[in-house]
């Protein structure tokens, strides 16, 4: 990113040379988030990689006193999706610590994590802020500066950070896959954000299941997306032909379970019958077609959208977290991690900027972790990881 902003209004970052755009075509960008669900927003199209209105970014430093800092816009996989917009929905509407339910503590509820973070006598938004150096608002839906999470794909949203038309790339798929960049590339104009973990699940229609298909293995998926086999009945469900839904190409779901499941981000998918752009458009069409079987996040799966167990090698993978192994665990090969890419530039060498840094932080916290990734059915990250993504990040205030 740093040798596309050279080219740009005499080699300034991307933080200076984006011009601001009106409220409204922020929103436009970014979809309203804090009002909205990946069950309710109107889904992205394949062929929605249209550029952006272009917004203006700042840092604690780069603001001046008469000036608050610039909206934090994201966008891209609705896989992550879930976790970043549940965030921004908290943080945007800055709860007092007193509310016990969104932040804070009552007589009736507290919030996980709440002693770890000390107990802080600030709302949510402006007590993570603040770590940063920005200044408390002490109002209600006034943060220091708003955030604003897009839906689109991962390879959308990796684009869109790449020509630095968003602060944050949101994406399931590694930024390498989505861009076909080496990992020289990577490391030198990017930075890897984990929020959390996703054991992609396969998951298969109410019929399937209940004729008797709870678990397959991974070869019999494999074979069932390269079209060699295609009827219900060859691998001990009812005779019926199999319906094979795929997500879009360039979706982070997509280049994830080709990696995983097929060997190369690559490889043919001679099986798949419909493509979907989005997890919920998958979830929709699995609930509407008998013999169906798809791939998708796991914050999607339903009593319609069951989860199989896969086994592979002859260890079974199960939809169950108390069994031995499960969807759910570390090892599990269709495990991915969720990322938010963020641009290295002259302006930000360290590749995240303040207000980044401030909204990334919450999430890695044992509230963040319990109310936005394992609330959404995702995998929260281990102690040592957890440790490993804060270290990424700017030093606090």
């Amino acid at each position: 990113m740093a040798q596309d902003s050279k080219k740009l209004a005499g080699s300034v970052s991307r933080r200076q040379f984006l011009v601001a755009s009106s409220a409204a075509g922020v929103a436009g960008l970014a979809g309203c988030s804090g009002q909205s669900s990946p069950e309710t927003d109107a889904p992205a199209t394949e062929a929605e990689e249209t550029d952006a209105p272009e917004t203006t970014t700042s840092t604690p430093e780069e603001t001046s006193e008469s000036s608050a800092p610039q909206m934090l816009t994201a966008e891209g996989s609705s896989t992550v999706y879930p976790i970043a917009n549940k965030g921004s929905s908290y943080w945007n509407s800055n709860a007092p610590p007193s509310d016990g339910e969104y932040w804070g503590s009552s007589d009736e509820s507290t919030v996980p994590g709440w002693d770890e973070l000390g107990a802080p006598d600030m709302r949510l938004a402006d007590y993570f802020a603040s770590l940063y150096g920005f200044e408390p608002t002490e109002t209600q839906a006034n943060p220091a500066f708003a955030t604003s999470i897009g839906l689109s794909h991962s390879g959308t949203g990796c684009k869109s950070v790449r020509d630095g038309l968003v602060d944050i790339g949101n994406s399931s798929g590694p930024i390498t896959a989505e861009l076909g960049i080496s990992e020289e590339e990577r490391d030198a104009n990017y930075v890897d954000h984990v929020l959390g973990r996703d054991g992609q699940p396969v998951v298969v229609s109410k019929d399937v299941h209940d004729a008797g298909v709870t678990e397959l293995t991974g070869e019999e998926v494999r074979q069932i997306y390269q079209n060699e086999i295609t009827n219900w009945s060859e691998v001990g469900g009812h005779d019926q032909e199999i319906y094979v839904v795929g997500r879009a190409e360039g979706s982070g779901t997509d280049t994830s379970f080709r990696l995983n499941m097929l060997g190369s981000a690559d490889a043919s998918m001679e099986g798949v019958d419909t493509r979907k752009g989005q997890n919920q458009q998958v979830a929709t069409v699995v609930q509407q077609n008998d013999g169906a079987i798809a791939y998708m996040a796991l914050a999607f799966t339903g009593p319609e959208v069951i989860p199989v167990g896969i086994d592979f090698e002859g260890t079974l993978y199960a939809p169950d977290k108390s069994a031995e192994h499960t969807i759910f665990d570390s090892d599990y090969p269709l495990n991915r991690d969720l990322h938010q890419y963020t641009t290295i530039t002259e302006d930000t060498p360290s590749g995240t900027d303040m207000r980044e840094a401030a909204f990334m932080n919450m999430f890695l916290t044992t509230f963040g972790q319990k109310l936005f990734v394992e609330d959404n059915n995702y995998i929260p990250l281990p102690d040592k990881d957890l440790q490993s993504e804060k270290d990424k990040l700017p030093s606090q205030a």
